[in-house]
């Protein structure tokens, strides 16, 4: 096996885990369970891909396109198509105080068959995108000049850190950002006040449905981009039904973590690893291959029996996660 390769294939992939995990970990923390993850990265990938395959069309090609167009518009679209769907979730069962669990699940078969119907549009080869998946793949500038170097420990070291796109360092990016909103900024307090207990944080002035909707809307969309992560960055722009998979996966990811996105950094690179060293293993069938790709959710299930035994509220999910709050029922 290929160390090396290896571990730069588990960060790639594991990115569009750690962009679900990330989205699933804000919007948890504001006391919602969605379930509904899967489908939504599902509607993120292909309105992305279809949101490429458009622009490219209308523009005459990839030789017309504006470079940086080309990477915004399917990130864009993909963020505002995820987050739609975020505001669905929130007006069922935040507005019409519908089940949380079963809301998410419906939104998963929604959003699954959102983008079936979609990929359609572009499956058929009159609106190709995997063209542009270069410029999403395209490494940092310095990276040439590192691997020019006569030095094999500098060459090692951007493999390491600079040979990804830039769906990778976004995802990193956001996970940082989002860690330091929730642990050191009063947003984040209050969030995870409404989390705790939504009636105390409504008690103390707290707009608890404000604070479910923007962080269920910004969650689901950056859920989205985990989705488009997956199609334009980890499979190079072949279209896969395999999306809703991924869904799952960030979602273990984030009690695996624990509810810390800083954490589901280096976690997501370990199921990225786990999903994939499957195909590093010399002489293995398929199906042992398929079956290799649960040691994920083994590993999520082990963590979720010790937090269960264990009392410490640091690596606890929020005290009211999946409970509707309704003021009048205080």
């Amino acid at each position: 096996m290929n160390f090396l390769s290896f571990f730069i294939q588990a960060v790639r992939t594991g990115m569009s885990f750690l962009l679900g995990s990330t989205g699933e970990t804000l919007t948890e923390k504001s006391g919602h369970l969605n379930l509904g993850i899967p489908g939504i990265m599902c509607v993120g990938a292909a309105s992305g891909c279809l949101a490429e395959a458009m622009y490219l069309t209308s523009v005459g090609g990839e030789a017309q396109a504006n470079k940086l167009l080309i990477v915004l518009i399917p990130i864009l679209v993909s963020f505002l198509a995820a987050m739609l769907l975020g505001v669905l979730y929130c007006f069922l069962t935040v507005t019409l105080r519908a089940n949380q669990n079963v809301t998410g699940l419906a939104l998963t078969t929604l959003g699954v068959g959102i983008a079936n119907y979609l990929s359609k549009q572009f499956s058929n080869g009159l609106l190709p995108f995997a063209s542009a998946t270069k410029y999403f793949t395209a490494k940092l500038p310095f990276y040439e000049t590192m691997k020019a170097s006569p030095h094999a420990f500098v060459q090692v070291l951007g493999d390491i850190f600079f040979s990804y796109g830039v769906l990778v360092y976004l995802a990193i990016i956001i996970a940082l950002i989002v860690s330091f909103v929730l642990t050191r900024t009063r947003t984040g307090l209050n969030l995870r006040a409404v989390g705790e207990n939504p009636a105390t944080a409504d008690a103390a002035g707290i707009n608890v449905t404000r604070y479910r909707y923007l962080a269920t809307m910004a969650g689901s969309g950056i859920a989205g981009l985990g989705g488009l992560c997956y199609i334009m960055d980890n499979l190079n722009g072949n279209w896969e039904y395999t999306v809703d998979a991924v869904g799952w996966l960030a979602i273990a990811l984030v009690i695996f973590t624990i509810w810390r996105p800083n954490i589901a950094i280096l976690g997501s690179i370990v199921f990225g690893g786990l999903y994939i060293v499957g195909n590093y293993i010399i002489g293995i069938s398929f199906q042992n291959k398929e079956l290799i790709k649960m040691l994920p959710y083994v590993i999520t299930i082990i963590v979720l029996i010790f937090t269960s035994f264990t009392k410490k509220k640091e690596i606890q999910p929020p005290q009211s996660l999946g409970l509707s709050y309704f003021r009048e029922e205080r």
